[in-house]
């Protein structure tokens, strides 16, 4: 295709010769990719007569693609579109500043500073009463410095917001370099100039050939040139699930935006970006919006529009009386739609309306008083803690990139870090993912490694040459190695990979038979899939016969196998006899060196029987003939023991899930250290596993589930559907105490529903098919497992930060709401003021959220076990920390606020009055309170009780940074923030004597975690009871005496279980011990029948009690302790236990336990010892 061929040719549309315009318009394209199935197929013959038609009119070859040369991809461009969707536009930084001051509390400081500004410019007439009401205002000089605290406000409201839209704007911009990141990382296969390359998707232009395989996610719309079986998911256009089979001739119609599910093929791009079917949507809901805006912009113009005729009415009615009041209030009304300007001026207008003598004044307190008040609420509420968690998984976010781990879902991060069973792939996550054959089986003898090539007989070469080179996707190559002593880079499959390279190793070329045998030339092809587990594909033969090739796992072909090549390249008869044999002597030996078997194998179709059904797959796939079978080596990555222990260790347990022979899986589990010798574990194939968890109705069952899931280590030869099972039955068992976190890894296409149903789904970046990508959570960039370790370190970091913001926060909040709030109460003023306030809860919020989120993660964190999903954030530790320290900070602020004037002999602070200026004393309070927050800050690192709070300072630069930079900060606010910051400079004396008292706040932590937490029962964990792993092990020992409870009855009707269950005991045991009491009446000492077997009767007997107390519950399913015989019948009665308080709100049968015991208050008939009463006491 020449470069020059568009110039100045315009008039020859319908020629479809190479030199002019293209034959085809965009809008023909679009109203074709419309059509569907026949009509589709109907259209095609009827414009172009058929699919090489529509390629000569795009200027495209179905063979060699376009020339890809530069002019001509532009102009394909410019006349067709690129295959882009233009994003949705980003929030601007103005737009972002709008948002943040849409808080309440800072809209109502805005008005109240406001208002603050507005009465200090207000000068009161003088008056005698004035004076002495205002507890003797200052002086003039004062007074004219008291708008200074309303400004101070104001710009401190500016500086929170304006830091809040930064970090609201730096976060937008993160997340959509992490989506062009994901959007770069997609490549397509294209044709042009007859080369097969990878193109980034948005590079496709209309008329590529495009190549489609098994996984792939369609970037644009296309219409099929060339199919091998090929199978598309098309539910995410049409909501259809089931899968639709694509053809020449009947729907070669393919859509962006499917999924390919089986097969391969190639097509022919017709329609991208906005004008594919997946554009049009976008489109759609991107105009919705537009449109909305357009709508609303209309309606204000219509109001406008009566407004005008309203006021033009009036004047024309000269209704001048009416319309001064009316038309005031209406431009009122629209002057601003500011509420708190609104507010603030209706205020401001109300004061300076009709001003009584004294009212400014008194006006000016209940001012400064409200301000007090507003700034306690901001420095109360914890906004800082949305920042944290948002800055703390941003950060992961872009430093778990660097660790190979693109996260697509952000709560994904930290998820992972509670994960406590990891279902792993084997091939390329456990493994190199570098497939090479090392040992054969090929004319009647096991090769330790690959033979000669002169040792294997010429026909069995040729065999294998064709079998080969035609049976493996096109797409699969080995290339020349990239750079000097490394090893040639593999292409595509990897199995395939290593059948190719095998044959190179036989010093033979694959190449030159597929340039022999293109592939339009293959007459049919299995492709393989999860349900076949083979690759078949069929030639046809010049004589009219047919020979197909077959390559798959060696123990299922080599029951469709009949006859064997022998040494001499002859065919002999393969008995299941032979076939025994073989798997003894040649594959287990293979396998259980952790090889992968592969057996190849061919069948002939002779012309005489005609053409048979290719549709009738289990009649085509069998009497095959074996040619050899190889064993196929992927290492173990070197660095994956290691990793697979560093998982144990925290706690976290790795399944392998892999399509292998379970001999391989189990070689592969005992390198990787999933499997430890000796130990008690399940390796099951999927058939077994199957059988295991299905009842005889053949549905499956969650109990046994339960029973196989805790010792499985490997599950082997399983299909997806069982991964998917085995992953459900875990998230869903209710065994053990905590529910389980699962993380899974997944590369095919098939691994989409375990991916999606997982807690987080791994998808493989390099292996992973587009869907697998699509259904995940996080790509692995490198296919690496010990990205996920690293993930799950990143994740309990995640979880660590938050806690050690909240930790930090709430002491701070505890603190500075106590001060200012007692303070203002005991001395009318709060010895914090409002700007001060608003520059501690920025050092809180905004600093200490990016401090503390940021901290890097260690390998500690991989030393304690999960956390689980109903760990509370604020751990007893973490509440002894918060509480300890408030008690130190409160005790040392309330000792400076009433007796430090007396400490450092300076003037007392309290009892100011309105617009005193700044004193030492409360400069004093302010400063060591912030210095504290400062120290506390370093104390906050760590939350698990360590005592080094050091470790590892300087390896977080931002942690060191705003510390230091808060400090500096401080000396300038206090030294020359003067009347604005209510502060006075003080002496180096002073401020020693502050930092040394906040550095007092180290040294108290060093107290506090002496204290052991387990001594401290009255803290409970935030939000939640007491946890199991904080309640001291003696305790531990008495509850473990109990008996469990079966989880699955608790989803049944609790109460009325246990209940029923009580009575059918005692019911029973009165008969058994009727039996053998002869001697007495049937109803002595009992109630009679019918009140018994009444519920309500039973309920309201005056002889029980029902105690809700902790969990006593032996009363499901201990009959084991009843049929020991009558001995323990005639044990001493223990004593009822005492009444524990209800710790249990809602009346939760199970949860709560019941005790039936007797009241020993109420006088009893006497009882023989072998009394039911007796018995009944002692087995409850």
């Amino acid at each position: 295709m020449a470069t020059n061929s568009y110039a100045g040719v315009k008039n020859s549309v319908a020629e479809p010769s190479h030199d002019g315009e293209f034959s085809c318009s965009l809008k023909e394209l679009c109203s074709l990719m419309e059509l569907r199935g026949t009509e589709g197929v109907q259209k095609i013959q009827e414009s172009y007569v058929d699919v090489n038609g529509l390629c000569n009119r795009l200027k495209s070859s179905p063979i060699d693609g376009l020339s890809g040369y530069p002019a001509d991809i532009d102009k394909r461009k410019l006349v067709f579109g690129q295959n882009l969707i233009p994003p949705k536009k980003p929030k601007t930084f103005l737009q972002l500043v709008w948002e943040a001051l849409q808080d309440v509390t800072l809209i109502i400081l805005e008005v109240a500073a406001i208002v603050s500004l507005g009465l200090s410019f207000y000068r009161p007439p003088e008056s005698e009463d004035c004076g002495k009401g205002t507890g003797g205002v200052e002086d003039e000089g004062e007074a004219e410095a008291g708008w200074i605290e309303g400004a101070a406000i104001l710009l401190s409201v500016i500086c929170v917001v304006l830091v809040t839209a930064f970090n609201d704007w730096s976060k937008e911009k993160q997340f959509r370099g992490l989506q062009s990141r994901i959007e770069q990382e997609q490549k397509f296969t294209v044709v042009r100039s007859g080369q097969v390359i990878q193109i980034p998707v948005a590079e496709i232009v209309v008329g590529d050939i495009a190549q489609i395989k098994y996984g792939d996610l369609l970037p644009a719309d296309g219409i099929l040139i060339q199919g091998n079986d090929l199978r598309i998911d098309e539910s995410s256009l049409t909501g259809e699930s089931d899968h639709v089979k694509k053809t020449l001739e009947k729907d070669p119609m393919l859509l962006s935006g499917t999924h390919v599910m089986e097969g391969s093929g190639k097509m022919l791009v017709t329609a991208i970006g906005v004008n594919s079917q997946t554009g049009i949507i976008f489109t759609l809901l991107g105009a919705g919006e537009e449109d909305e805006d357009e709508e609303k912009e209309e309606k204000k113009k219509a109001k406008e529009r009566k407004k005008e005729k309203k006021t033009q009415d009036g004047a024309a009615m000269e209704m001048q009386p009416l319309n001064t009041e009316e038309t005031r209030d209406s431009e009122e009304k629209r002057k601003a739609n500011l509420p708190k300007k609104e507010k603030s001026s209706i205020l401001l207008y109300i004061l300076m309306a009709k001003p009584p003598t004294c009212t400014p004044v008194y006006i000016q307190f209940f001012v400064k008083f409200f301000i007090i008040g507003v700034t306690v609420l901001v420095v109360a509420v914890p906004e800082g803690l949305p920042l944290a968690v948002t800055i703390s998984l941003a950060y992961s976010v872009k430093k778990m990139m660097k660790d190979n781990n693109l996260v697509r879902h952000l709560d994904a991060c930290e998820t992972m870090g509670n994960a406590t069973a990891i279902c792993s792939d084997k091939t390329g996550t456990l493994t190199m993912n570098r497939m090479t054959v090392v040992q054969v089986y090929i004319a009647d003898k096991h090769y330790r490694r690959v033979p000669e090539p002169e040792v294997i007989p010429a026909t069995i070469m040729d065999l294998l040459l064709l079998g080969i080179s035609v049976n493996c996707a096109y797409t699969t190559k080995i290339m020349p190695m990239e750079k000097e002593g490394g090893l040639p880079r593999q292409v595509g499959n990897k199995t395939e990979c290593a059948l190719l390279g095998f044959l190179l190793d036989l010093k033979k070329d694959y190449q030159a038979v597929r340039n022999e045998i293109p592939e339009e030339k293959l007459y049919k092809v299995y492709t393989f899939n999860s349900v076949r587990k083979s690759m078949s594909t069929v030639l046809k033969n010049a004589d009219g016969s047919f020979r197909m090739f077959s390559k798959g796992a060696s123990e299922i072909l080599l029951k469709k196998c009949y006859k064997i090549l022998t040494a001499s390249g002859e065919a002999k008869v393969f008995r299941p006899r032979d076939r025994d044999d073989m798997v003894k002597k040649v594959i287990e030996p293979m396998a259980s060196e952790g090889l992968r078997t592969i057996c190849l194998a061919y069948r002939d179709f002779p012309a005489k029987h005609g053409e048979p059904d290719w549709e009738n797959e289990s009649d085509i796939l069998t009497s095959l003939t074996c040619v050899c079978v190889v064993g196929i080596e992927d290492p173990v990555r070197s660095e994956v023991p290691d990793a697979i222990k560093k998982c144990q260790r925290a706690g976290i347990t790795v399944r392998m899930v892999t399509g292998d022979n379970i001999n391989t899986a189990r070689a592969i589990a005992t390198k990787c250290g999933i499997l430890q010798p000796g130990d008690d574990f399940l390796c099951l194939e999927g058939k077994e596993f199957n059988r295991r968890i299905r009842n005889e109705k053949g549905e499956i069952e969650q109990e046994r589930i339960d029973r196989i899931w805790p010792k499985l280590r490997v599950l082997a030869r399983s299909s997806p559907t069982d991964k998917h099972t085995l992953v459900k039955g875990i998230i869903d068992s209710t065994i053990s105490e905590q529910r389980q976190v699962v993380a899974v890894t997944g590369d095919g296409t098939n691994d989409g529903p375990a991916l999606k149903k997982a807690d987080v789904g791994f998808a493989m970046g390099i292996a992973g098919t587009d869907v697998a990508k699509e259904a995940s959570d996080i790509i692995l960039t490198d296919d690496n497992f010990t990205s996920i370790v690293k993930a799950v370190m990143w994740g309990r970091n995640v979880y660590d930060s938050i806690s050690k913001f909240l930790q930090f926060q709430l002491t701070v909040n505890v603190v500075a709401v106590i001060v200012a709030f007692t303070g203002a109460c005991i001395t009318q003023d709060s010895p914090l003021k409002a700007v001060q306030m608003l520059w501690v809860n920025l050092i809180m919020d905004t600093f200490a959220s990016l401090a503390l989120a940021t901290e890097p993660p260690t390998e500690s964190l991989l030393l304690r076990k999960p956390y689980g999903r109903n760990k509370p954030l604020i751990s007893r530790t973490m509440m002894k920390n918060i509480l300890g320290h408030g008690v130190y900070q409160l005790t040392i602020i309330f000792t400076l606020l009433f007796a430090g004037e007396k400490m450092f002999d300076i003037d007392s602070g309290r009892n100011a009055p309105l617009h005193a200026p700044p004193s030492e004393h409360y400069t004093i309070v302010f400063n060591t309170f912030v210095l504290m927050q400062l120290f506390n800050e370093i104390n906050a690192r760590k939350i698990h009780g360590e005592r080094n709070v050091f470790d590892g300072i300087f390896n977080n630069m931002i942690f060191c940074t705003i510390v230091f930079g808060t400090f500096v900060i401080q000396i300038v606010i206090v030294q020359f923030g003067g009347k604005p910051f209510s502060c006075v400079g003080l002496t180096i004396d002073q401020w020693l004597w502050c930092v040394f008292l906040g550095f007092g706040c180290l040294l108290w932590g060093q107290v506090i975690s002496s204290i052991p937490t387990s001594h401290l029962k009255f803290l409970k964990t935030a939000g939640h009871g007491t946890q199991k792993e904080e309640i001291p092990d003696e305790e531990l020992e008495d509850m473990e005496d109990l008996d469990e409870i079966d989880h699955a009855e608790r989803e049944l009707r609790r109460g009325q279980i246990l209940w029923f269950r009580g009575l059918n005991r005692i019911q029973t045991q009165i008969r058994v011990v009727n039996a053998f009491r002869n001697s007495l009446s049937p109803y002595e000492g009992l109630e009679k029948p019918e009140s018994r077997t009444s519920i309500h009767n039973f309920m309201t007997h005056p002889e029980f009690r029902i105690e809700d107390s902790e969990p006593h519950i032996p009363l499901i399913d201990d009959t084991d302790a009843e049929d020991e015989g009558p001995t323990k019948r005639n044990a001493t009665p223990t004593p009822p236990p005492p009444p524990s308080p209800s710790s249990n709100q809602n009346n939760n049968a199970v949860d709560s336990g019941i005790h039936l015991f007797i009241d020993a208050s109420i006088p009893a008939t006497p009882l023989a010892p072998v009394s039911p009463m007796h018995s009944l006491e002692t087995s409850l």
